[in-house]
């Protein structure tokens, strides 16, 4: 008996692998894809997410909550790097070619740096607010995953308006 319960807490245990998840970050980006506005768009943030807390075996515990959210946070992330570049080096050029008194592509950069520390901020204290419990880290991954892909959204709008 007690070392089939020595099992049973052993793979309860185990964290959720990452071939367990079934996650596909087109859920979002083909619904942002489809969007209307930025109010539409934002509202694709989490549809990876939550389909893959739907569809992974152990999707909804607490592991695999964290899991799904970090993962389209992760893909957040890479958007918002793939916009902010290509931006940066259009506004520099602009900056060059009309000579604005104040530079655009700096005032993105230092935009970009506050907005990071302002982001890791509240998402900690998104965390905090669970003490010593297993909801911090799902809590803070949804958080960063929010706040990064409103971000990126923001950027890519702001790409396309040039």
């Amino acid at each position: 008996m007690l070392k089939s319960l020595s099992l049973v807490l052993t793979v309860a245990a185990t964290p959720l692998a990452a071939q367990d998840l079934v996650y596909d970050f087109t859920d979002s980006k083909g619904c942002v894809a489809n969007g209307g506005d930025w109010y539409d768009m934002l509202q694709c943030i989490g549809v990876a997410a939550a389909n893959c807390m739907d569809n992974s075996p152990q999707g909804h515990t607490t592991i695999g909550t964290g899991a799904c959210l970090w993962a389209e946070h992760e893909d957040w992330d890479r958007e918002l790097n793939a916009v902010y570049g290509p931006l940066i080096e259009a506004l520099a050029r602009d900056d060059e070619t009309y000579g604005e008194p104040v530079s655009m592509a700096e005032a993105l950069r230092d935009a970009q740096r506050s907005w990071i520390a302002y982001r890791d901020a509240a998402c900690h204290f998104e965390r905090s607010k669970w003490g010593a419990g297993t909801g911090g880290g799902p809590a803070q991954a949804n958080c960063l995953m929010r706040m990064t892909a409103e971000r990126a959204i923001t950027l890519q709008l702001e790409s396309a308006g040039r």
